[in-house]
């Protein structure tokens, strides 16, 4: 089956699930727009690849940086949302700073941003909004009170904008990985265990967002959750 190219823009590309995403859409041929909080990340220029900056902790700059976006890319018509952050700990271990930010990175800012990009991407004749959620949006867990928040918050806020969005060409859709071995552990005191059946990798949820992006404008994937055969955690001495 042919593949459609599209214009995508993927958050968090440069670096471990984002920037598997952002290289598997490029090899299929898509034209891909990433986006980080360093622009200088990217480094060598590629085909079908546009570098841009945005810290997802500065809500002021997401309307400004969305409407220049849509200028400067009309034909942009799908996000896949992959940046974002763990920080684990009690509840009373958190600075309120620290619970403002990781709510803001990983919630609060991808609502605005799809806010200000949604009225344009009603107007492509297929779209895509696809939100990396986590395992985490599916059970609470001991020491994940702010992040599990953040992933309980976007799945249900993926699941009532699919509801809004049901009769225009936008298909909103969600991926939860389970652990993924990726950078994401590097400041944490745990990670995935190191067996192949372990963990997943970067490539599985690249592979997942593949998959939906091909979907037919009769057809919206709701919801996909993804984990390892064999579940391990590994405390760093």
């Amino acid at each position: 089956m042919s593949m459609k190219k599209r214009t995508v823009l993927v958050s968090g590309a440069s670096s471990g699930i984002g920037r598997a995403i952002a290289e598997k859409l490029l090899n299929q041929g898509h034209h891909v727009i990433g986006i980080c909080r360093d622009s200088g990340q990217f480094q060598h220029p590629l085909p079908n690849f546009t570098g841009m900056e945005l810290d997802f902790s500065r809500l002021a700059d997401i309307p400004s940086f969305a409407k220049q976006l849509q200028q400067a890319v009309p034909e942009l018509d799908s996000v896949i949302f992959a940046a974002g952050y763990g920080q684990f700990g009690h509840l009373e271990q958190f600075s309120y700073q620290q619970i403002e930010n990781l709510l803001t990175v990983n919630f609060t800012a991808q609502v605005f941003l799809t806010r200000a990009l949604l009225p344009k991407l009603k107007q492509k004749p297929q779209s895509n909004l696809i939100y990396i959620g986590s395992e985490a949006a599916l059970k609470g867990s001991r020491n994940g009170t702010i992040y599990c928040a953040t992933k309980f918050a976007l799945r249900g806020f993926s699941q009532a904008l699919r509801d809004e969005c049901g009769k225009s060409t936008v298909r909103v859709s969600l991926i939860n990985p389970g652990m993924v071995d990726t950078g994401f552990f590097d400041t944490l005191d745990f990670r995935p265990g190191q067996q192949a059946w372990q963990a997943l990798q970067a490539d599985d949820i690249a592979d997942a967002a593949s998959y939906i992006l091909q979907a037919g404008v009769h057809c919206v994937i709701d919801e996909i959750n993804l984990n390892p055969p064999n579940r391990v955690i590994e405390f760093k001495k």
